[in-house]
């Protein structure tokens, strides 16, 4: 079965009882046994629910996995792996990881004797260079979040394997469309739902997949044991909209790199960082290991905070908001949204500079994006 065939397909059968072709919800908490000490494979919806295990296996095959496992969200699947580790276990973690990412770790997880380097997985001798005798894990995003650096992930398997590491990537901003990272020699893939799989800012959600069974029936038992799993409906609503997912990234990528374009071009934007541009430092890289670049670009803008809140409020078409990966343009910026909480010496040491915008590029009508920053770069 070919890719985009898989994106249909996979996973989802017709009901059984009735022939529907979109499966129905199994909108329960609860199920009836038919006696004592034996079930039909469920027997309450926090330990399986079908709905929630057709988009298990919907979401594996399209990713080249044979394990999937759901969460309440993109936090939570992190969560939930995190908890492969020990006190005193140590991690070598991309610097510029999802923001939500380095909260848990720094203000929650180092309550707990975990321990964290942060360094830029773009280059593979820092990453070698930061492993120590305790490292039991490595944790890659690529592209990053916000700042689009891209990892070579086969460099990172052999830095894993070498040193036994457990090797998660969490691939959101790529999707299986552009990226499979347990091709490269990932052991866990981390997406989270919410963002482009679903596609339509209607839900959260997030899931793990692997090749190990040990790691698979690791996550299995802390989702039953903790609980943190998506409703019937949200997983529904994730399977539908997954179906689109390849139509979807295609106008996201192209849209994105007429938007890269038009903004690299501009007198008032600095600088642009986008994957498909040849002017960004890992772009051989993002060619060689990624089918598209997605829809996601960072830019900067000269004239720092007061430019940036300029450009915020003088937008139409893009939605001024905190997510991505969904059908409408999205724009933020960082040093007053995001990470309006970091202090700015932290937040200027990781690149997240005054001056610097995220925009999820949608799948509306190029020209009209384009259009909307222009106008809104006018005043800029």
């Amino acid at each position: 079965m070919k890719f985009d065939t898989k994106i249909v397909r996979a996973g989802i059968e017709p009901d059984p009882t009735t022939g529907a072709i979109v499966p129905p919800i199994y909108q329960t908490a609860t199920y009836v046994l038919p006696e004592v000490g034996r079930d039909l494979g469920y027997d309450y919806t926090r330990s399986a629910n079908p709905t929630r295990q057709m988009l298990e296996e919907q979401l594996a095959a399209i990713e080249g996995g044979k394990y999937g496992i759901c969460f309440a969200s993109g936090m939570a699947t992190v969560d939930s792996c995190m908890k492969l580790l020990k006190a005193g276990d140590h991690v070598v973690c991309s610097d510029d990881v999802y923001g939500g990412v380095l909260r848990y770790f720094n203000q929650i997880l180092v309550n707990y004797d975990l321990h964290f380097t942060y360094v830029d997985s773009s280059d593979p001798v820092k990453v070698q260079d930061a492993v120590r005798p305790e490292t039991k894990m490595l944790w890659v995003e690529t592209p990053t979040n916000p700042l689009l650096k891209v990892t070579d992930l086969a460099a990172m398997a052999q830095i894993a394997k070498e040193h036994d590491l457990l090797y998660g990537v969490d691939s959101t901003f790529a999707t299986p469309v552009f990226l499979r990272p347990l091709e490269f020699g990932a052991d866990m893939v981390v997406h989270s739902t919410t963002k482009y799989l679903s596609g339509h800012n209607q839900l959260i959600g997030g899931i793990v997949i692997t090749n190990r069974e040990d790691i698979s029936e690791e996550m299995k038992f802390v989702q039953k044991t903790i609980g943190a799993v998506p409703s019937p409906f949200d997983c529904w609503l994730t399977s539908l909209g997954v179906k689109t997912l390849h139509l979807r990234m295609e106008r996201h990528t192209a849209n994105g790199q007429i938007v890269a374009e038009f903004l690299e071009a501009h007198p008032k934007v600095a600088k642009v960082t986008y994957p498909g541009l040849p002017s960004h430092p890992q772009h051989e890289v993002a060619k060689a290991q990624m089918d598209g670049f997605s829809g996601m670009i960072s830019f900067e803008l000269e004239g720092g905070i007061a430019a940036g809140k300029i450009l915020m409020n003088r937008v139409k078409l893009c939605a001024l908001a905190e997510s991505l990966g969904a059908v409408e343009t999205m724009i933020t910026h960082p040093a007053t949204m995001t990470h309006v909480d970091v202090p700015a010496e932290e937040r200027l040491a990781r690149g997240l500079t005054d001056g610097l915008v995220r925009i999820s590029v949608g799948i509306e009508d190029p020209d009209d994006i384009v259009a909307d920053l222009e106008q809104a770069l006018e005043k800029v």
